[in-house]
């Protein structure tokens, strides 16, 4: 049976991390179908600029997802603008540029603050205004949450717990009426994916070698219509490329002894390279466009 479709015309969509990549165009094409969208993140002038893209109906918030206060004053603006909200898609999330080894502490760190903790605030502050609409909330998770990728542990075990978190988020809010998916997109063609590209080669090769989706880049444009069915359609996943789906089903095989036997073979080489490629960044763990960069260490 296909699912009911509730069109986003005149509801009220918050979305983190919507200064650029993702969130920014799924803002877009959430306000290009009638909602009204809170744009919550960190960067001000990218915020503003969306925000008065998208026309005066609209808003911005500056607020960082780790701050529990910070993302529960942005939930208020939203609900006091709009009179309440019926979507939340918890989507600011970083990626750092190390292996454990080479990581400063804070990276690590960091990397589950923002990825994991910032996801279950913005939830959390969220969830009131929420209950009343009988909402939605999204959750952008990643096909890293099962898949064996060195280089990118703490994104690995955040998305990882990320999607478990929705898993039981959902069931303790089925009385409510409160709808809760993960999305897992592969590589979205995002700032931060090129600058990982850009700043470590061995990266880039070694994602050429991941079979089928694992190895593939999507447009953000392509992400966004993917979100956007979601918001829709309230389904409990979302795979990006569709493809992605299948290696969600066979994760056992993907992240067990066959799966960890077949990327064993290649990290032997390229990890020691990948590391070398890691210190020659002088410290800098992050990308150039993140607003973490420069942030780890000192």
């Amino acid at each position: 049976m296909p699912r009911t479709t509730r069109p986003l015309a005149g509801q009220a969509v918050l979305i983190t991390g919507a200064a650029r990549g993702i969130g920014a165009e799924l803002a877009r094409k959430a306000a290009a179908r009638g909602a009204r969208v809170a744009l919550v993140g960190l960067e001000p002038e990218l915020l503003a600029a969306v925000a008065t893209e998208l026309g005066p109906e609209h808003l911005w918030v500056e607020a960082d997802v780790t701050d529990a206060d910070a993302m529960a004053a942005a939930v208020q603006r939203a609900v006091d603008v709009f009179g309440g909200l019926d979507v939340v898609v918890a989507n600011a999330g970083i990626a750092p540029m190390n292996t454990v080894a080479t990581a400063s502490a804070r990276a690590l760190a960091r990397t589950i603050e923002v990825n994991l903790t910032g996801a279950m605030l913005t939830a959390h502050a969220a969830l009131p205004a929420i209950s009343e609409r009988r909402g939605h909330v999204l959750l952008i998770s990643s096909a890293a949450a099962f898949s064996l990728l060195p280089g990118l542990s703490a994104y690995c075990a955040a998305k990882a717990g990320l999607e478990r978190f929705g898993d039981v988020l959902r069931l303790e809010v089925a009385h409510r009426g409160v709808t809760v998916a993960s999305a897992h997109p592969v590589w979205i063609d995002t700032d931060m994916v090129r600058d990982t590209k850009a700043a470590l080669p061995t990266f880039k090769a070694t994602l050429g070698r991941l079979p089928g989706p694992l190895g593939s880049y999507t447009s953000v444009s392509d992400c966004a219509d993917a979100l956007l069915r979601n918001l829709e359609t309230r389904g409990r996943r979302v795979f990006v490329p569709r493809s992605v789906g299948f290696f969600s089903a066979w994760r056992q095989a993907v992240i067990g002894a066959v799966g960890e036997k077949l990327v064993l073979a290649q990290s032997k080489v390229a990890v020691p390279q990948l590391e070398e490629e890691i210190a020659a960044l002088n410290g800098e763990e992050f990308g150039a466009n993140s607003v973490e960069r420069g942030r780890a260490r000192g």
